[in-house]
C-alpha cells in the first residue's frame, strides 16, 4: 500500500512538473511570437504597394509581392556609399574595442602596480557618465583638430569603452594562472602570454563583445548625425532618415531600406551566436 502510495505521488509530481514546462514553454512562446511580430511587419510592408500600407484589416501577405522596393530604396539615396562608410565605422570600431579592452582587461585582472584597483574603480565610473554629456566636449575636441566630415570622427572617439574592458576582465579572471606561470618558464614574454595564451582562450567572450560593439556602431545615430556633413559620409542609420519627408514618408522604400539594413546584423548574429551564451555565461564566473 505503502509503495502504490509513493508511486501515485511521484506521477503526481511528474505531471506537475510536465504541465509547469508546457505553460512554460506556451509562454515562451507567445512572447517570441510577439518580438517577432514587427520583424514581420516590417518584411511584409516592405513587399507592399504603397495604398497597400494602412488598408484595413491588415495584409500580413502582401497582393502582389513587389520587389522592386529593394531596387528602388537602394537606388533612391547613395546606399551603396552609406553601406561601404557603415561597414567601415563599424568594422574598425569593432577591431579597436575589442582589443583595446582586451589590453586594459588583462592588465587589470593579471598585473600588479600602485593603484590598480582604484584606477580600475574610476575606470569603471566613467559608465555611469551619460554619452549626451560628453558629446559637446568631444564634439569641440574634434572640431578643433579639423575632423569633422571624416572617418576620424566617426571612428576614433568609439575606440575605447569601460564595459568592454569590465567584461573581458571578469573573463580573464577564469583563466588559470598555472597556464601562464607555464608559459613564462617557457620563456614566453608578458605580450606573448596575452597574444599566444589568453586570447585563444577568450574568444567565448572576445565574440560576445564584438557582438555588442557592432551592433552599437551598426545602429549608432546621434554621433554620426552631429559629425557629418555632406551625403558622401554619412552611415546608413542617418541615411535611412533621408525616406522620411516632412509631410509624407514612403513607407514602403523605408521598410525596404530597413531590411537591407537589418541583413548584416543577423548574420554577423548568427555567426556569433554559438559563442553568445558561453561568453555571457562565463563572463560572470571567477574560477
Amino acid at each position: 500500500m505503502k509503495q502504490l502510495t509513493k508511486e501515485y505521488i511521484q506521477k503526481r509530481k511528474k505531471r506537475s512538473e510536465l504541465i509547469k514546462k508546457s505553460f512554460l514553454y506556451l509562454l515562451l512562446s507567445i512572447l517570441g511570437f510577439t518580438f517577432l511580430l514587427p520583424f514581420v511587419w516590417m518584411l511584409s510592408t516592405s513587399l507592399k504597394e504603397p495604398g497597400q500600407v494602412f488598408v484595413f484589416p491588415p495584409q500580413w501577405i502582401p497582393n502582389p509581392v513587389v520587389f522592386r522596393n529593394y531596387v528602388e530604396a537602394w537606388n533612391a539615396v547613395p546606399f551603396g556609399r552609406f553601406f561601404i562608410n557603415s561597414i567601415i565605422v563599424a568594422v574598425c570600431i569593432t577591431t579597436g574595442q575589442v582589443f583595446t579592452s582586451a589590453l586594459a582587461a588583462y592588465s587589470f585582472a593579471r598585473l600588479k602596480f600602485p593603484g590598480r584597483d582604484k584606477l580600475f574603480m574610476g575606470y569603471l565610473a566613467t559608465m555611469m557618465i551619460p554619452g549626451q554629456v560628453t558629446m559637446i566636449p568631444v564634439f569641440i575636441i574634434i572640431k578643433k583638430l579639423g575632423w569633422i566630415d571624416t572617418y576620424y570622427a566617426l571612428i576614433l572617439p568609439g575606440l575605447f569603452t569601460a564595459y568592454g574592458t569590465f567584461m573581458l576582465r571578469q573573463f580573464f579572471l577564469t583563466i588559470p594562472k598555472d597556464l601562464e606561470e607555464a608559459a613564462i618558464i617557457d620563456g614566453c614574454s608578458r605580450f606573448g602570454i596575452f597574444w599566444r595564451v589568453v586570447l585563444p582562450l577568450a574568444k567565448p567572450a572576445l565574440a560576445t563583445l564584438a557582438t555588442f560593439v557592432f551592433l552599437g556602431s551598426w545602429n549608432e545615430f546621434m554621433w554620426p548625425l552631429i559629425v557629418t556633413n555632406s551625403m558622401e559620409m554619412k552611415t546608413l542609420p542617418v541615411g535611412l532618415a533621408s525616406f522620411q519627408g516632412l509631410y509624407t514618408t514612403d513607407w514602403t522604400l523605408l521598410m525596404a531600406a530597413s531590411m537591407i539594413v537589418l541583413a548584416p546584423v543577423i548574420v554577423i548574429y548568427i555567426f556569433n551566436q554559438r559563442f553568445f551564451t558561453k561568453g555571457i555565461v562565463m563572463t560572470g564566473m571567477k574560477g
